[in-house]
């Protein structure tokens, strides 16, 4: 006889998701409006439910074990679709501000799309777009000053993370330019702590290309003016190139670059329903562009972006 499968309940999940995004028992129940012996109690449900335990009190704070981690995943998807679903049913009407924060060393020209499709099929909400380097607005993000964050992510950034994908940087340099790797190869980039620019570094080193920072800006549009005026190379992506630029590689002497992880962050317990409605926006073109739809899978690749 078939075992029947346990039904995992969206209140258990919406509390365990709260406790971990907001970091406590205690906001978790003021969020949900319940007492924390009533969190406490859920948390016992579900993990006798699941078979496992999914937090490890350390002290007055908590850590996700790895069974956790990995329910985790599965109870953002589960939220993020049955509210998505209840906000259709409702008939709810997407309004207020949305503040989104976008790192300044990603090339998010597609993202920024999506985003602003979004907003206008939703005329009542406001859009607010925040730059900056990834640990700066995920910082933000914590402090619930950004709803939503696009950021780079490593191993110290997967708090809040929801959806992940691959991105490749390539070198790109003026079309006409001469470059010169026997000599010092000139760069242009982010300030110090750019991920891209931590990856032009370490390649360079790797390959023991003698180089120097030519140019810094904290916004692509200045990087692309100086990759198009010749005053450096760069590492952008190929939704960044411009008319007068060209991609480089091994031909012209220089190293490949490291893929770069790129992630979705949010904390499920502040959105808005306009907020759940532009996430799930953001995910449904980040699938159909290719990326896996699987929270247990590794993280997919974006194709044709």
């Amino acid at each position: 006889m078939t075992q029947p499968l346990t039904n995992l309940q969206t209140d258990l999940l919406r509390t365990f998701v709260s406790i971990v995004d907001l970091g406590s028992f205690t906001k978790a129940g003021v969020t949900l409006g319940r007492t924390q012996p009533a969190i406490s109690l859920q948390m016992r449900r579900l993990e006798e439910l699941v078979g496992h335990p999914l937090l490890r009190q350390d002290g007055r704070s908590f850590h996700l074990t790895p069974d956790g981690e990995m329910l985790l995943s599965y109870a953002r998807e589960i939220l993020r679709l049955n509210d998505h679903a209840a906000a259709f049913f409702s008939r709810a009407k997407h309004s207020g501000t949305l503040r989104v924060g976008l790192p300044s060393d990603y090339a998010v020209a597609f993202l920024q799309g999506v985003i602003t499709g979004y907003v206008r099929q939703h005329p009542d909400i406001a859009l607010e777009i925040h730059c900056g380097l990834s640990g700066a607005i995920l910082e933000r993000m914590r402090a619930d000053d950004l709803d939503l964050v696009i950021a780079m992510v490593d191993a110290e950034r997967t708090q809040y993370l929801s959806r992940s994908w691959i991105e490749r940087p390539i070198w790109t340099g003026a079309e006409e330019a001469h470059i010169g790797v026997d000599a010092e190869l000139r760069i242009a980039a982010h300030p110090d702590g750019c991920t891209y620019r931590a990856r032009m570094i370490r390649a360079l080193d790797a390959a023991r290309i003698r180089w120097r920072i030519s140019y810094t800006s904290p916004g692509i549009s200045g990087l692309q003016n100086a990759v198009l005026n010749g005053l450096g190379v760069s590492a952008l992506t190929r939704h960044t190139l411009l008319p007068g630029m060209r991609v480089l590689g091994s031909d012209d002497g220089l190293p490949p670059l490291e893929d770069i992880r790129v992630g979705l962050f949010y904390k499920h317990p502040r959105l808005t329903s306009a907020g759940i409605g532009l996430i799930n926006h953001i995910i449904t073109r980040l699938d159909e562009a290719g990326t896996s739809g699987d929270p247990s899978r590794a993280p997919g690749e974006l194709r044709g972006l």
